[in-house]
């Protein structure tokens, strides 16, 4: 199995799409390494060289946030929003949709998990 930037990747996907189980990297963000790296997008993952991994570890790592940092700056983004009480902070708190979307009809999903914001105040 396959280790790049934290995440184990599966071994019978083509990497063009294997790269995309790395939180903060898309198909079209995956197609751009790959074309940068000049390793074949429709190669499985567990045929991949040492060669190619190298390159392709190197690329990610210094393409920009990944995984545990993007993580951790999106979650503070909303820490803040909450910390200054703004409207898309509260809504953040009590589990609703944050972006103006309505929830008379739908929104259920949003709605129904509800779940305690750990920096929630009461």
């Amino acid at each position: 199995m396959v280790r790049i930037g934290g995440v184990d990747l599966p071994n019978n996907k083509k990497i063009e799409i294997a790269l995309t189980y790395i939180f903060g990297i898309g198909l079209t963000t995956s197609k751009q390494i790959l074309q940068k790296t000049k390793v074949d997008p429709n190669i499985r993952t567990k045929d991949l060289n040492d060669e190619d991994l190298g390159l392709l570890r190197e690329a990610i790592e210094t393409g920009g946030l990944i995984e545990g940092d993007l993580r951790r700056i999106k979650f503070l983004n909303i820490k803040r929003l909450i910390e200054i009480n703004s409207i898309r902070g509260r809504r953040h708190i009590n589990g609703l949709p944050v972006r103006g979307q309505r929830t008379k009809t739908n929104a259920q999903t949003r709605k129904k998990n509800k779940t305690n914001f750990s920096t929630r105040s009461k």
